[in-house]
């Protein structure tokens, strides 16, 4: 299945705001695609990420626009954006830093990749 250029809708389980068991507060809407299953045998989990400010959210439909792929952990995380927006990892690494900072993990733009799956 490729997925450049695909439209997923997601649903959002930890909108802005949320603080899960470790304290850490969602400073952006995170959730997953219901029915696709990722590497750890869950729905596939999502970052949502804009320029704007983001407001809390129960669901989400953009584009795929990168990967992130974590060394010390069996999955990934997409990163879903709204239709109209140019993304970068810079911006993808600042908004995600918050959890990110406890993996080893790298950024893939969707629009980079050589992965025939996307």
């Amino acid at each position: 299945m490729k997925y450049k250029e695909k439209m997923f809708s997601a649903i959002i389980d930890r909108p802005v705001g949320f603080e899960d068991s470790f304290g850490n507060v969602y400073p952006i809407n995170y959730g997953y695609i219901p029915e696709m299953i990722g590497g750890d045998g869950e729905e596939q989990d999502v970052y949502i990420i804009s320029h704007d400010p983001q407001q809390p959210l129960e669901n989400f439909t953009g584009k795929l626009v990168a990967i992130i792929h974590r060394r010390d952990d069996i999955e990934d995380k997409w990163i879903l954006a709204p239709v109209n927006e140019e993304i970068n990892k810079t911006l993808i690494a600042e908004q995600t830093h918050f959890m990110e900072q406890y993996f080893d993990s790298w950024i893939e733009m969707v629009e980079e990749s050589n992965d025939s799956r996307l």
